[in-house]
């Protein structure tokens, strides 16, 4: 199960973080965000990630023109389309070569077939709660609402995960397709700024949990 950790904006953290190798990283491009990453990104350091960990561009109902720019002076192997971006829209930036990573999110009333107008122009989804914002609200949804997911495209698990659900997600995935988990706010002293112990807490639980199912 893959690590992703968004939210990463401060230098210093953003350098603590890399230590710990998530396969992840998420900054965020949406200024409305308290953890919009602006220009604060030391541009020459973040092209400079090691390969094996990839990087991602949030980004809400944006310009494509900003989003390719952005992909293009961070060097980001993903663009992450946070809103209400059409397949279209999927379509089109994934044929001028940025992956794509649509996340949705759910409630009660999402209707997951709508899902099959844009798998073909994705790599991953992404399942998050519907709330006042349009990610980093730390609240999780009612998983069992996945069991309609009946498509076989891998998606990242998001949305109020953090220590205390940790284990339920690790056995969830057992039965359902989750690449990886996204996490935010659960993981942060501020917005933006991350709780690397916590972190390394996290990072242990989930690498002992796939050595443990390896050797199984």
């Amino acid at each position: 199960m893959k690590i992703k950790v968004c939210g990463m904006r401060q230098q210093g953290n953003i350098e603590e973080l890399v230590a710990l190798k998530p396969n992840f990283i998420g900054f965020i491009f949406f200024e409305k965000s308290p953890r919009f990453a602006g220009e604060e990104l030391n541009e020459e350091y973040i092209k400079a990630i090691p390969n094996d960990i990839k990087k991602v561009g949030v980004f809400v109902n944006a310009n494509p023109g900003y989003i390719l720019d952005t992909v293009k002076k961070y060097d980001l192997q993903y663009a992450q389309l946070h809103g209400n971006e059409m397949p279209d829209m999927c379509r089109s930036l994934r044929q001028k070569g940025v992956n794509i990573i649509k996340a949705f999110s759910i409630d009660e009333s999402f209707n997951f077939a709508m899902l099959n107008n844009y798998k073909s122009f994705c790599d991953l989804f992404l399942f998050d709660t519907k709330g006042d914002q349009p990610g980093g609200n730390g609240k999780t949804f009612d998983w069992n609402l996945l069991k309609k997911y009946d498509n076989e495209k891998p998606f990242f698990l998001s949305g109020g995960i953090g220590p205390d659900n940790l284990e339920e997600v690790i056995q969830l995935s057992k039965s359902m397709p989750i690449y990886g988990i996204d996490v935010n706010s659960k993981y942060e002293t501020e917005p933006g700024i991350k709780d690397i112990s916590k972190l390394t807490a996290l990072f242990a639980s989930v690498r002992v949990k796939e050595e443990e199912e390896a050797e199984a």
